[in-house]
């Protein structure tokens, strides 16, 4: 019976101590998914500029492409009389 005596007081302290362990740990878990949301909703955006870019990106190969293909040798013909040319911008002008 002594020792039912003393292990009272011991119960009597450790629930409110867990109660107290028991709420930091909801609000700690709280926002920790609070954090995940905010990185999910972060990394989504992010990937949504990624793919509009490659969708740019794609665009732009698509139309050198059909140009490399068109006109083969006329591009590379033009690019040649273009250097010839002197430039607007040239320190000698």
């Amino acid at each position: 019976m002594d020792n039912l005596r003393f292990l009272i007081p011991i119960f009597g302290m450790l629930i409110p101590i867990v109660a107290i362990l028991s709420g930091v740990a909801h609000k700690w878990i709280k926002l920790k998914e609070k954090q995940i949301q905010a990185i999910s909703a972060d990394t989504a955006e992010k990937a949504a500029r990624y793919a509009a870019q490659t969708e740019r990106l794609e665009q732009r190969m698509r139309v050198l492409e059909r140009i490399v293909t068109d006109k083969g040798i006329d591009v590379a013909d033009e690019i040649e009389r273009l250097r010839d040319q002197p430039s607007l911008h040239s320190p000698l002008n």
